[in-house]
C-alpha cells in the first residue's frame, strides 16, 4: 500500500525547498534577477546578521554574472535610487554598467548620481578597485565632466560636504574643461587652487554664492554671520554654513533655513548647538559631557518652529514620507531633546500614515521578532580600524514592526501575530501612536525563528475569518519547524521536503476558500538581502525586498490583483 503520509493530496502540492538558507532551514532560491532586485532594495554593505558586507558584495558580483540583461540592471538602478531610496546599491551598479554598457551608464548616471554624495560614492567604489578598475575610463570621465560642468553652484556646493573621496579629489582626477570664467572660477576655488591659477578667471568671477560663503567664514561676529546666513545664503545648505558657525545665535539663523528633513535628521546636532535654548547656561563643574546638572531656559518659540516643520501636515503628504523617516529620528533623538519636538515626531509619524495604501482586505501580518532580527538594518560597518564603524539605531525587528503597525493602523480588522520559536498574542491598544505601538510590537520574542507560527494560528485560532492573505515581515531565516531544527545533513529537508511556511500556506488557502474568500495572496516582505524565500515565487505569492514606501505599493497592487510584482516593477522603469 502506498505510503498515505507521502502521498496525501495537500503534500502532493508542496513544491520542495531547493536550497538551505544562511540559518540552516531549508528554503527557495530566488532567481537572479528577483534576488539582485532584493538586494537593490535592501542592500547597504555592511554587515548583518547572517552575511558580512565582503559576502554581500561577492554574491552582488555573482548574481550580476548570471544577468546578461544590461538595461535591467539600469532599470533596477535607477529603482533602487529613486524610488528604494538607496545609496550604495545604486552607485554599485552604476559601476558595474560602465564596463557592460557604456550607452546605458551614461543613460542613468545623472538620474543614480542625483546628488553629491552618490557621485562621491560612485568615484570611491571606482577607486577601490572592487570592480575591476581603479581609475576613471574615458567615458566615466566624460560622465563626471558633465555631471560637475551641469550641476548648478548650490548643487556643487552641496556636493562638497564630505572627504575621502571629496570632491576636490574628483575635480583633480575627472579634469573637465570650465565652460565659462564663472565655472572655472568655481572649479578653482573648489581645489583650493590660488586665485592667480584661475587665470583668464578672477575672483570676482565667483558666482555670488560662493562669494557671500566666503564672507560669511570670514566674518568677525555672530551677528554679521546671523545676517549674511539669512540673506545671501537663505538657500544653501546648512551643512556649509556650520563649520564656521560662531554659537547658538548663527545656529538659530542656520536652523531656521533648513528643511524639514533636514531638522528630523540633525536634532541632536542643534541640542549640542543650544539651538533650542535662550540666554544663558549654568554648568556644574563635575558636567562636562551632558547637560544633566544644568540650568536651561528653553527658546520656546524655536522649539515651536521645529516642531511645526517636522509636523507640517502639508509637507509630509507632499514629500509622501513613510513613519520610517520619524521612527528613526524618534529613537536617535537624545533624551534631552525638548518632549514637544518628540511628540511633533509622532503626530507626523500618524500623518504619514496616510500616504500607506490601504490594503483590499484585512490580512494576518506575521512579525518575526527573532534573535536575527535584532541587528541594525543597515548593517554593522567597520571602521578604519577595523572595529565595528557607526550604524543605525534601527533594528530590523523596528522596521519590521513599524510595517506591521501601518498596516494595522490603514486596515484596523488585520491581526498581527509576532513569532520566534513561539508566537506572541499581541496587545494592540487603538489609541497608540504609530511609534508607541511599533515600540510595543518590537519588544516580543528574541529566540530561533519558526516562520510557519502566524500561520499555524491562522489556520487555527483565526479559522473563522475571512482574511486576503497573509503578509510576512521577517528577514526569512527560518530554521525551526514544530519546536525542532527543520533541517541538518543528516535527515534531510524534513518530511515532505517543503517549508513549514509552504506547509501551512496551502491549509491556509483551503480554509480561506471555504469562508469565501476566491483568490488568497501571500506576501514575504524580506528586509535582509540574502536572496533566499521560504516561499517560492509563483501567481498566489510575492516575495518583495525593501523598507519604503514602494513597498507598500506594491503589496497593495498584489493583493488586489494587479499584475505588477516586485521584478515587473523594476522591469516597469522608464529610461
Amino acid at each position: 500500500m502506498a505510503n498515505r503520509q507521502l502521498f496525501q493530496s495537500i503534500t502532493s502540492v508542496l513544491p520542495r525547498a531547493t536550497v538551505v538558507n544562511e540559518a540552516g532551514g531549508p528554503a527557495y532560491k530566488l532567481s537572479a534577477k528577483h534576488a539582485i532586485a532584493q538586494m537593490a532594495a535592501t542592500g547597504t554593505f555592511g554587515n548583518v546578521y547572517y552575511a558580512s558586507a565582503q559576502n554581500q558584495l561577492d554574491e552582488m558580483r555573482k548574481l550580476i554574472d548570471e544577468i546578461d540583461d544590461n538595461e535591467f540592471l539600469a532599470k533596477l538602478a535607477v529603482y533602487s535610487r529613486e524610488r528604494a531610496y538607496m545609496k550604495d546599491m545604486p552607485a554599485a551598479l552604476l559601476v558595474v554598467l560602465s564596463m557592460r554598457d557604456t550607452k546605458l551608464m551614461h543613460q542613468v548616471f545623472d538620474r543614480v548620481a542625483d546628488n553629491g554624495r552618490v557621485l562621491r560614492t560612485v568615484f570611491q567604489m571606482i577607486r577601490s578597485g572592487q570592480f575591476g578598475r581603479k581609475g576613471l575610463s574615458s567615458s566615466l570621465q566624460r560622465a563626471f565632466q558633465r555631471w560637475l560642468n551641469d550641476a548648478s553652484v548650490g548643487k556643487l556646493l552641496s556636493a562638497s560636504i564630505g572627504n575621502d573621496p571629496s570632491l576636490r579629489d574628483i575635480l583633480r582626477m575627472a579634469r573637465p574643461a570650465p565652460k565659462d570664467d564663472a565655472r572655472r572660477a568655481l572649479f578653482g576655488w573648489l581645489t583650493d587652487k590660488p586665485v592667480e591659477k584661475w587665470a583668464p578667471a578672477k575672483a570676482d568671477h565667483l558666482p555670488s554664492t560662493v562669494q557671500s560663503l566666503v564672507a560669511y567664514r570670514a566674518a568677525d561676529t555672530a551677528e554679521a554671520q546671523t545676517l549674511i546666513a539669512g540673506d545671501s545664503l537663505s538657500k544653501v545648505r546648512w551643512d556649509l554654513l556650520a563649520d564656521a558657525a560662531k554659537g547658538p545665535l548663527v545656529w538659530k539663523a542656520i536652523a531656521r533655513q533648513m528643511g524639514p528633513q533636514a531638522l528630523r535628521m540633525n536634532l541632536n546636532t542643534l541640542l549640542r548647538h543650544d539651538v533650542f535654548h535662550s540666554g544663558s547656561v549654568v554648568s556644574t563643574e563635575s558636567d562636562t559631557k551632558s547637560r544633566s546638572g544644568r540650568t536651561c531656559h528653553y527658546d520656546n518659540a524655536m522649539i515651536d518652529y521645529v516642531a511645526g516643520q517636522l509636523a507640517d501636515r502639508d509637507a509630509i503628504a507632499r514629500s509622501r514620507q513613510f513613519p520610517y523617516q520619524f521612527l528613526a529620528a524618534y529613537m536617535n533623538a537624545s533624551d534631552e531633546v525638548p518632549n514637544k519636538i518628540k511628540t511633533a515626531l509622532h503626530d507626523a509619524a500618524e500623518i504619514a500614515c496616510g500616504n500607506v495604501r490601504a490594503l483590499p482586505g484585512p490580512v494576518i501580518i506575521g512579525l518575526d521578532t527573532s534573535g536575527s532580527m535584532g541587528c541594525a538594518v543597515t548593517g554593522n560597518r567597520a571602521g578604519r580600524s577595523g572595529r565595528g564603524g557607526g550604524t543605525s539605531k534601527m533594528r530590523c525587528v523596528d522596521v519590521a514592526a513599524l510595517f506591521a503597525a501601518a498596516i494595522l493602523r490603514r486596515n484596523p480588522d488585520s491581526v498581527v501575530i509576532p513569532f520566534d520559536t513561539q508566537a506572541y498574542k499581541a496587545k494592540v491598544d487603538p489609541s497608540d501612536t504609530i511609534l508607541s505601538l511599533s515600540a510595543r510590537l518590537s519588544k516580543y520574542g528574541g529566540g530561533g525563528t519558526d516562520c510557519s507560527l502566524p500561520f499555524v494560528e491562522a489556520n487555527t485560532r483565526y479559522a473563522k475569518q475571512a482574511f486576503a492573505g497573509i503578509v510576512l515581515v521577517s528577514d526569512n531565516e527560518s530554521w525551526i519547524t514544530s519546536g525542532r531544527p527543520h533541517y541538518n545533513r543528516y535527515s534531510g529537508y524534513g518530511q515532505n521536503g517543503s517549508t513549514g511556511v509552504m506547509t501551512q500556506w496551502e491549509k491556509f488557502k483551503k480554509t480561506q476558500r471555504g469562508l469565501g474568500v476566491a483568490d488568497p495572496k501571500l506576501v514575504c516582505i524580506d528586509i535582509q538581502p540574502y536572496g533566499t524565500s521560504q516561499a517560492p515565487e509563483r501567481d498566489d505569492i510575492l516575495n518583495i525586498g525593501g523598507f519604503s514606501d514602494a513597498v507598500f505599493n506594491v503589496v497593495s497592487s498584489f493583493l488586489e490583483n494587479d499584475a505588477s510584482r516586485f521584478v515587473r516593477e523594476v522591469e516597469s522603469v522608464e529610461l
